[in-house]
């Protein structure tokens, strides 16, 4: 936006505080290349837009605002003669992407002296060269520590989630391994087992009704009731007696199996009453040895489907496989986090879920998403882990006006009210050093508001924090982003 032309004198803009130190050459050099301008009530500049002036504010009264999501956040008002915005930047040249990072407008007639970003640049490398390159060292020098840190702080994120799942993956896989060696035990004492029944004098009949009740019992196993401690020590009482009465030996130790696989007093009533008395303490033994490997094959599926689960979790978590950009449930997003990180959370923290399950899929970055929830995540067990270690997590969604929210509420000691402004600024960190980068939050801020368009805020009092995602449930652009995450 165009201003009106006004003329500009030397004298008064060499009394404004960032020219205030320039020859009086310097400031005539300024005022025949630049112009001020006066600019009623209304925008200046928008962000986003190609920075092609520097101003230099010598009346009035300026807003500067940044675009999140689909509103203008006013970041600062001031009338204080002097301040400048606009192509702050110019003397980095090509180098970086020469456009506005925000918006400026006036409240009221306001006059600037503007300079064109070319010159601004040129009078700053002849006139400041030293001052260029320190400034040069220090604008990407931040940003090379930045993905330095960025990096490694992703790296030892990673190196957290190998170690839950390895010791998430250990503990199905060693069960699967003790039961495959149990099952190998228990098939062999079955063959012999039914060596022994074979050298028998019995009658074709009397064999094929141990066939069947065999394959009627491993039915009984696969549909055996789930027992309360009492009813099952009950039932076991029940059957100990059973067998003891029917001169089974070691009753007490087939019982347990007999109770777990569903079998009780009527069914072995059922057994004894197919079979002579002579064949039944044989008879019993190896149904036995068919409950136990029914039982083992039961334990080696769960212990297997349990691994298959924990890789597709890990596979969710990294998204491998799939787009970087795509539609998603942010539910199933949300429970690969969580198993990813089960390990790091421990049993001390009760993790509840208060998910709204009827809201849609949304489009986003699922695989950016999960470093968000990965964060917050983090500092949340941190939190309670500093008030000592029990407390609850809280993961909610809901539907909030137009936008998808999902809350992390913790029970630790909250963020003080005189650092809450700060704690989504790069670098910034409240652990101790060695710990933390101060990387996480201010990660998880661009990811949510410069990649998605969304919020990321937070509420916070003693024993109840609260960092809450807000995102849209409308299609965005994957290339409109201001910039990419770190």
């Amino acid at each position: 936006m165009s201003g009106q032309l006004m003329p500009c004198s030397p004298g008064e803009i060499g009394s404004l505080f960032l020219f205030e130190k320039l020859s009086p050459e310097q400031l005539g050099q300024l005022c025949a290349a630049g112009r001020v301008e006066k600019f009623e009530p209304g925008p200046v500049y928008a962000e986003g837009e190609p920075a092609t002036c520097f101003y230099v504010m010598i009346e009035g009264t300026i807003v500067l605002s940044r675009r999140v999501g689909g509103d203008d956040i006013e970041i600062n008002r001031t009338s204080q003669r002097g301040v400048y915005a606009g192509s702050m930047q110019a003397y980095l040249g090509d180098r970086v992407q020469q456009t506005y990072n925000g918006s400026m407008r006036v409240t009221e007639p306001s006059r600037f002296f503007v300079l064109p970003s070319e010159t601004f640049a040129a009078f700053m490398q002849e006139w400041f060269p030293m001052a260029v390159h320190l400034l040069e060292g220090l604008f990407f020098g931040s940003k090379n520590t930045q993905r330095a840190i960025g990096q490694r702080e992703r790296l030892l994120a990673l190196g957290s989630l190998s170690a839950g799942l390895t010791h998430e993956l250990n503990n199905p896989a060693a069960a699967a391994v003790r039961a495959t060696a149990t099952l190998r035990e228990r098939v062999g004492k079955m063959r012999h087992k039914l060596g022994i029944i074979a050298q028998g004098s019995y009658s074709p009949e009397v064999m094929a009704n141990l066939i069947d009740i065999q394959e009627r019992t491993a039915e009984r196993v696969a549909k055996a009731p789930t027992l309360s401690p009492l009813e099952a020590s009950d039932r076991e009482d029940a059957l100990s007696d059973w067998l003891d009465d029917h001169g089974i030996q070691e009753g007490w130790r087939i019982a347990p199996t007999f109770v777990q696989a569903g079998l009780d007093v009527d069914w072995l009533d059922q057994v004894a009453a197919a079979l002579d008395e002579e064949m039944l303490p044989n008879a019993i033994g190896w149904l036995n040895y068919t409950v136990e490997t029914e039982l083992l094959m039961d334990e080696i599926n769960d212990s297997t489907a349990r691994i298959s689960h924990l890789v597709d979790a890990a596979k969710q978590y990294s998204q491998l496989d799939r787009a970087p950009y795509q539609v998603a449930d942010v539910h199933e997003l949300l429970d690969s986090t969580l198993l990813m990180l089960s390990g790091k959370i421990g049993q001390q923290i009760k993790v509840v879920k208060e998910y709204d399950r009827t809201l849609p899929r949304i489009p986003a970055y699922p695989a950016e998403l999960n470093q968000v929830w990965t964060n917050l995540i983090d500092n949340a067990v941190q939190a309670i882990n500093s008030a000592g270690g029990e407390g609850t997590l809280t993961v909610r969604t809901a539907l909030e006006h137009d936008r998808l929210l999902v809350e992390f509420r913790d029970t630790g000691p909250g963020v003080p009210a005189d650092i809450r402004g700060r704690i989504f600024d790069p670098f910034f960190t409240t652990k101790p050093v060695g710990e933390g980068t101060g990387l996480g939050l201010d990660i998880s801020w661009r990811i949510v508001v410069n990649k998605h368009h969304g919020t990321l805020q937070v509420e916070s009092k003693p024993g109840d924090t609260r960092f809450q995602v807000l995102l849209p449930l409308t299609a965005v652009d994957p290339d409109d982003t201001t910039e990419e995450p770190e």
